[in-house]
């Protein structure tokens, strides 16, 4: 697949096959992928927590609700970026820990498509609940910060393309 033709017929799959799974070859393929995306600083401050446990991918849906279809995925992979680890001015009190992680999901999701698999962007940041609560379900650090919820799996539907998404109105030379 040229990455070109990837990045427009990537779609956000919902539906697995529940019988496949993923070797950790396979996975680690995905995870390296998903590390090469840029980063302020190149500081690279991702962690990918990886959830093949059936029961717990059914467990989900608890802690984002919107995850319910993850209990047919091969496996979720968690993304996270540590706030301490990230480009990061404390004084001033930003970070780049959200959009180093958000980089590193779409790397991650453009793999996983690559390699014909399904995969779907489930959010966590910046909702505080979910963060706390997959916090305080996988035992991370406080300064972890879980950016997405990535259930990945072997589709088993195929999403209509939507029609051209180039929208001239949002588009702006020189100024708005």
């Amino acid at each position: 697949m040229e990455l070109y033709d990837g990045l427009l017929s990537r779609r956000s799959i919902r539906k697995y096959n529940p019988e496949k799974t993923l070797t950790k070859d396979e996975i680690l393929d995905l995870i390296r992928a998903a590390s090469f995306a840029p980063s302020a600083h190149n500081k690279q401050p991702w962690h990918f927590l990886v959830i093949e446990d059936k029961e717990v991918l059914r467990s989900l849906r608890s802690v984002q609700p919107w995850t319910s279809f993850a209990k047919d995925a091969a496996l979720a992979i968690i993304v996270c970026a540590d706030t301490e680890e990230t480009f990061h001015r404390e004084k001033e009190g930003w970070n780049y820990a959200q959009i180093d992680g958000a980089l590193a999901a779409q790397n991650l999701l453009l793999a996983c498509h690559a390699k014909g698999l399904g995969a779907c962007f489930c959010g966590a940041a910046p909702m505080p609940m979910v963060v706390d609560n997959l916090r305080a379900k996988f035992n991370m650090p406080e300064t972890m910060l879980p950016i997405a919820i990535i259930p990945i799996g072997y589709p088993e539907e195929t999403p209509k393309t939507p029609e051209d998404r180039l929208n001239m109105a949002k588009i702006h030379w020189e100024s708005f």
